[in-house]
This record gives C-alpha cells, sequence and structure tokens, in this order.
C-alpha cells in the first residue's frame, strides 16, 4: 500500500483514501450536497464512479459487485430521500449475506436533533437492517471505522454496513492514514469435527448435501466439488444458489426453492442424513418450515454455517459446525473416502429425475412458449454469462429451466425483492465488462427500477434485457386467484411498448409476439453492441410451468364448492 503523503487530509479525502487501500475499483452513487467532498475526493483518481438515476439502483448494482467479487460493494447516497430509497437495497444485502457498504451524507453535526433539513437517525431507520450501522463525528476516526466497516461487512455472515457521514465532518482536516486492506477471518472446522462427520457418512445408507449460504470463492467450490465427487453425493442447492454446482454436474439434483421438483422434496424427506452447507435453510428452501420437524429433525442433520447464532436456531442438528465457506471446503480436503458408498444409484436417479423435470418445457396457453425460450437459452448463453433477475413469477421458468454452469453465473435476490434485476446487471457489466449479461424481469418488476436503463446507455454497457409482459402481477394475481377466486383487484397492469422505451434511451428494442420470433430478436440485440431489452408478450394464462390461470382459478372454486358443502 503506497502511504499518502504525510500533510493532512480533509475527511472526504481520508474516506477516498481508504477505499483506495482496501482495493476498491468502483463506487456507484446518487450525488448529494451533503457529500460533496467526496465526490471532489473522488475527482482524478483510479476508481469508476458510476451515476445511477436512484438511490435503490446504485445500491443493488453494489449488491451485484459484492456477490461477484466477495468484498463489499460501495454505495453513496445523500440524507433523508436518499437513504430511504437506497433501503431497499440495505435489506437485500441483509437477507442474501452479502458484503456491501453504504455511504450516506448527513447534516452537520451542530444541527442534529433539531429537525433538520432532511434529518434522519440512520441507527434507527437502518438498525434492523445492516449488520452495523455508525456516524463518523471525528474525521481523524474515519480510517479506523472504515477499516472494522470491511471487517464487519465480510466476516461471519457477511452483509451490509451502513456509515452516516455529517457533511461539516468531511471538511474538517486531520492527519491520518488509511488502514492496511481487510482480509475476513476465515474459521474452519475441527479435526474432531471433521472426524464426527466422516462418521455420520459411514454410517448413512442414504444421505443428500443442500448447498447455500454465501462467501463461497473459485478456489472454495473447486474443493468442495472434490469432496462431492469423492463421496459421490446427490447435492441439492437453495433457493437461487444453483451457482454453487454447474447444472451439468453429474451429482447435482436441482433447486429446492419455489415449487420445486416433488421427487427432489420427497428424496430429502427419505434421507437419513442431511448435510446442510452453507444454508440457513430459511423459509422458502424449507418449504414454509416443513420440509424438516422443528426442533428436532427426524433425519441426522449436520449444519455448518459462519455464523453461530445460526446453528440451532431452528433446527437441532446432530452435528454443529461454525466455518465458513472457505473454511468448511479447506478442511473437506482432509476427509478420505467411506469404505462403501451405498447411495450411489440414489445419487444417479436424483440426477435422472432432474434431466426429466428440466429438460422439456410443458406447454401452456399463447404464441410465446416462455419455457421453450428458456430450453434454447439454456443452449446458446456462454458457460461464463451472467443472468440476472428480481421476483416474480416468471423466474420459476429461470430457476427450472436454465442450467447454471459456473460461479457467480446468477444474481438474483433470496429476498424476493421486486426490481433487483435490471441494476443487478447494470453492475454485473460494469465492472466485468467481457462476461455476456442477460436480465430476465417481469412488466411490474422492469419498472421498478426501468430508470437505470439510462445508467446502462450512458456507460455503454451491452446488457440484455428480456421482460416478460403478461400485463398483471403474475404472482399476486396467482395468490389471489387461490385465495379470492375471480374477484380481481390491485393487480392488472397496463404497460407501455418496452422495445420504444429502449429506443427512447438510446438502446436497441424488440418485441416478441411468437416464440418463433425470440431467436432472431436475441441475436440482433447482442449484434447491436447496445443495451438492449426484448420485449416478450406472454399469455396471462400461463402462469406457472405447472398450471394455468384458469386451472388455478377453477381449483380454488372447486374447493370453496366442497367446504361449503
Amino acid at each position: 500500500m503506497t502511504v499518502p503523503n504525510a500533510a493532512p487530509r480533509t475527511g472526504g479525502q481520508l474516506v477516498v483514501d481508504c477505499l483506495l487501500a482496501q482495493g476498491v475499483e468502483h463506487v456507484f452513487c446518487v450525488p448529494g450536497e451533503s457529500f460533496l467532498a467526496v465526490l471532489d475526493a473522488l475527482h482524478g483518481t483510479p476508481i469508476a464512479l458510476t451515476v445511477c438515476r436512484q438511490e435503490g439502483g446504485a445500491t443493488m448494482m453494489a449488491d451485484a459487485v459484492g456477490r461477484l467479487t466477495g468484498r463489499p460493494g460501495i454505495a453513496m447516497v445523500t440524507r433523508g430521500p436518499g437513504a430511504t430509497n437506497a433501503s431497499p437495497g440495505v435489506h437485500i444485502a441483509r437477507h442474501d449475506s452479502v458484503p456491501l457498504i453504504l455511504f450516506v451524507g448527513q447534516i452537520a453535526r451542530d444541527m442534529k436533533g433539531r429537525g433538520a433539513f432532511q434529518e434522519m437517525d440512520f441507527n434507527a431507520v437502518f438498525g434492523t437492517m445492516a449488520k452495523w450501522v455508525v456516524e463518523i463525528e471525528d474525521a481523524a476516526r474515519i480510517p479506523e471505522i472504515l477499516s472494522r466497516a470491511f471487517h464487519v461487512a465480510m466476516q461471519g455472515r457477511p452483509g451490509p454496513v451502513v456509515i452516516s457521514l455529517p457533511e461539516d465532518m468531511l471538511t474538517d482536516v486531520a492527519l491520518a492514514f488509511p488502514g492496511a486492506r481487510v482480509e475476513p477471518v476465515e474459521t474452519a472446522p475441527s479435526a474432531s469435527q471433521l472426524s464426527a462427520l466422516h462418521y455420520l457418512l459411514e454410517q448413512a445408507k442414504k444421505p443428500v448435501l443442500l448447498l447455500g449460504g454465501a462467501g463461497w470463492t473459485v478456489d472454495s467450490i473447486a474443493r468442495l466439488r472434490g469432496f462431492i465427487e469423492r463421496y459421490d453425493l446427490p447435492v441439492f442447492t437453495t433457493f437461487r444458489r444453483a451457482t454453487l454446482l454447474s447444472g451439468d454436474h453429474p451429482n447435482y439434483g436441482g433447486e429446492l426453492g419455489i415449487g420445486p421438483n416433488p421427487k427432489l422434496r420427497a428424496r430429502i424427506e427419505a434421507a437419513d442424513l442431511v448435510l446442510m452447507f452453507g444454508t440457513r435453510m430459511a423459509e422458502i428452501p424449507s418449504q414454509g418450515y416443513t420440509l424438516f420437524d422443528i426442533p428436532t429433525p427426524r433425519q441426522k442433520m449436520v449444519h455448518v454455517h459462519a455464523d453461530a447464532a445460526e446453528l440451532g436456531r431452528v433446527y437441532h442438528p446432530a452435528l454443529a459446525i461454525q466455518a465458513t465457506a472457505v473454511g468448511l471446503a479447506e478442511g473437506l480436503t482432509l476427509l478420505s473416502p467411506v469404505r462403501d458408498i451405498p447411495w450411489r444409484k440414489e445419487t444417479q436417479q436424483a440426477r435422472a429425475d432432474f434431466l426429466a423435470w428440466t429438460s422439456i418445457a410443458p406447454k401452456l396457453p399463447g404464441s410465446v412458449q416462455y419455457g421453450e425460450v428458456m430450453v434454447w437459452l439454456r443452449d446458446r448463453l456462454p458457460p461464463d454469462a451472467i443472468v440476472t433477475n428480481g421476483a416474480g413469477n416468471y423466474t420459476i421458468w429461470v430457476q427450472r429451466f436454465l442450467r447454471f454452469r459456473s460461479f457467480g453465473s446468477q444474481l438474483a435476490p433470496i429476498s424476493g425483492s421486486m426490481g433487483y434485476g435490471l441494476p443487478a446487471a447494470v453492475g454485473a457489466k460494469r465492472i466485468q465488462p467481457g462476461r455476456m449479461v442477460v436480465c430476465f424481469a417481469g412488466d411490474g418488476c422492469f419498472l421498478m427500477n426501468g430508470q437505470e436503463f439510462a445508467t446502462a446507455v450512458q456507460y455503454d454497457l451491452p446488457i440484455i434485457v428480456i421482460v416478460v409482459d403478461n400485463g398483471m402481477y403474475g404472482t399476486i394475481r396467482m395468490h389471489q386467484e387461490r385465495h379470492y377466486p375471480g374477484r380481481v383487484s390491485g393487480t392488472d397492469l397496463r404497460n407501455p411498448d418496452f422495445a420504444g422505451y429502449a429506443r427512447a434511451f438510446g438502446g436497441h428494442g424488440e418485441k416478441v409476439e411468437r416464440t418463433e420470433d425470440f431467436e432472431a430478436a436475441f441475436e440482433r440485440a447482442f449484434a447491436s453492441g447496445l443495451p438492449s431489452i426484448i420485449h416478450l408478450i406472454v399469455d396471462p394464462e400461463a402462469l406457472t410451468p405447472g398450471a394455468s390461470l384458469s386451472a388455478i382459478r377453477e381449483k380454488a372454486l372447486r374447493d370453496q364448492a366442497l367446504a361449503s358443502g
């Protein structure tokens, strides 16, 4: 690390000095007068500043950086409405265990407590979302606090940190120097815990591995893959963690997410040993906390997690191991194979079930068969392509029919936040311009952060956005038909011409209303070299791969009739 000249620095300059010392290359922001001193200090530095159109988009772009690099993505926003606009990104990072640091400009210190312009208590606002919230009162302490922020964001279960910067503190002058580059402390299984794990595998007849969580790296995944292959284990990834094992790997049996393969669920229920590596097994992968008995599962359970507070929080494991993903993977290399592997046929059958479930998309109403589009893209996308999405029924096809073949090839919110896909795609393309980036967004999902398409155009980021338009908030409509069949309220949408929207911003636009037209439209979008939107019109009846809207409504009406006698 190069030590700056031994001269006093302003608070704004110290913030930037510390970011440079931590190897930060990108900052995403919506500018505000409350942190002008930091913006000025960024001028002329190697840090690339991406100016966004809304603070939520900026924070989600920083979140994408955290997912792809394992180091905190950096976002900067102003106080009050800027901070509240940024809060969805902080919530996503917390639930999804993503390292992120959000800097928020703050009112001057001598105005606090008076209800000054855009004043806000950031600890009260972000205290339940962030791992740590802090306000820097003294410019001389900036290096100390930023060093700690990087430690907190990366260590244990990664997550977001929020740092409040009073605007007058940023112009104060102090003689201070940035700290050394922070590397997370990795925790690993003990020798006795590895021995206990080996013993449980020796005794097992039908084990399964549930793989999820954060903190994985390319190297740790490679080590983990060696363990999986030595033991020939059937592996299932948890909700939106499918990039942790290639969809082409012979041991991969699918994703335990929304609407999983019934055979996948049955296999886990029938297991005699469940290995949970990295995952918390929250509501979605646990199928509403119905997959395992609480607090003591019927199956023997080995739970490995970086956060000790998650061990035993819901499920009482036969073996609990506090270890990070990197530490666990290194420890697993020390395990020798078991004497016998009686579950080989189970692993082969799990793979066969996965292929049968995902290879051919079922036909549904409409001239665009969305499932067929997925199957075509599965073969067209390069192995290192990055796929992003937000939340909605349209994502069920993405999770089921695409195959994620490399680490970090999907960026998607486990928290189920709409509007994430587009800013995540922009953030991903900004830091990894050599990779193809494809975003999927529902018509409702896209317009929650559609303004960030302007950011893609401004920075010449040729992402491809596929807007799946069925004219409604599809997931809510699905639940509405299940509980209040035929009583449509608050879920219809009237949408713009999304292809025209793309062209209005200076991008490339395509409208697709037939399955057979998609391939050429995608290739034209890719060849354009511009940020692109493919407006994909799908029939509202095509609500899920397994049921049409009418079928869901009719079943609900039948159930109501039976219940009423």
